[in-house]
């Protein structure tokens, strides 16, 4: 019930403006105490091994940080309040852990940029969501960045998220957050972060790991149902290409999107002055365009609410 709960809140309100002007987000607090640990504890010039172990010591104090509170409200609901107010309070703060809206906006505006303003309308909204240098992308480029990142941020940022806290409650939302955090702001192959943020990027993978196939199931299923849709293709992508991304997660969400939608996504691209040559994923157009971005949400849209169904069904199937 707690997971069918917060999901239905973020999809109608999202994180509020106005709240997070008032106090931040979850997820700025987290990154502002990692930020603080890569201050004090990555030292430069100190052994490899050192610094990895710090890296160790600063993904527990980051994981510590986001749990304990999360537990601690956790305990204190359930001994306070009646149980179902308990649950609608724990709803509320998971809720805010949650990226469906916000990840929605952001990709539609894409979109609209692209629609509105060509093709630096679309650099200029697509540099909101992607690492990639904007100004090395064509138009078609900008649409499979915005739909590669809609792929790997449902994954991250909606299924895994939903994934833990329907396993492990607020303490299990927080604790991925947390992970997911450090591993976005650490774990990276760097000369200053290749060993403080080892533990980061490892542990992301693993706990992304069950995610990630669902993601690709979801959007596999919503293929099946939305008008246009090519669940078969979305099998036969995953089952060739997922692998071939360098991340171990992100190519099962991606290559599921490129077979839906018939579309070839990743592909070589840029980050700063670095081209990455990436493998392609599907057999499709890779001529993308603003019309495919928008074909795109409908997909997400659609896995989502396969997701919620799967998680009101599973609320009446495990009480609580």
């Amino acid at each position: 019930m707690l997971l069918a709960a917060a999901l239905l809140i973020e999809a109608a309100a999202g994180y509020p403006d106005a709240l997070f002007r008032a106090i931040s987000h979850p997820v700025v607090w987290i990154g502002n105490l990692i930020g603080w640990l890569d201050r004090r504890l990555n030292r430069d010039g100190a052994a490899p091994a050192l610094r990895r172990a710090a890296g160790v010591a600063a993904l527990v104090l980051a994981l510590a940080a986001a749990v304990l509170p999360a537990l601690a409200l956790q305990f204190l609901a359930f001994a306070v309040l009646p149980r179902l107010l308990a649950l609608l309070l724990l709803a509320v703060l998971a809720s805010t852990l949650l990226a469906q809206r916000s990840l929605y906006t952001h990709v539609r505006a894409v979109a609209e940029g692209l629609e509105q303003g060509g093709l630096e309308g679309g650099r200029a909204a697509v540099a909101h969501i992607v690492g990639r240098n904007p100004q090395m992308l064509d138009a078609p480029g900008v649409a499979r960045a915005a739909i590669e990142s809609l792929a790997e941020n449902f994954s991250d940022g909606v299924v895994a998220p939903a994934f833990w806290c329907g396993a492990l409650g607020l303490p299990g939302i927080a604790a991925y957050k947390a992970a997911n955090t450090a591993d976005s702001m650490i774990g990276h192959r760097t000369p200053r972060h290749a060993a403080f943020g080892w533990a980061a990027a490892r542990f992301d993978d693993v706990v992304n790991l069950p995610a990630s196939r669902l993601s690709a199931l979801w959007l596999t299923l919503a293929a099946l149902i939305l008008p246009g849709g090519t669940p078969l293709a979305a099998i036969r992508t995953v089952a060739r290409d997922a692998a071939k991304h360098r991340s171990p997660n992100a190519g099962w969400p991606e290559a599921a999107m490129a077979g839906a939608l018939g579309l070839r996504l990743n592909g070589p691209r840029v980050y700063g002055a670095t081209r990455v040559d990436d493998a392609w994923m599907g057999d499709g157009n890779a001529e993308a365009g603003a019309a495919d971005i928008r074909r795109a949400l409908a997909l997400y849209r659609t896995a989502c609410a396969i997701q919620l169904a799967a998680a009101v069904e599973l609320a009446f199937i495990l009480p609580g």
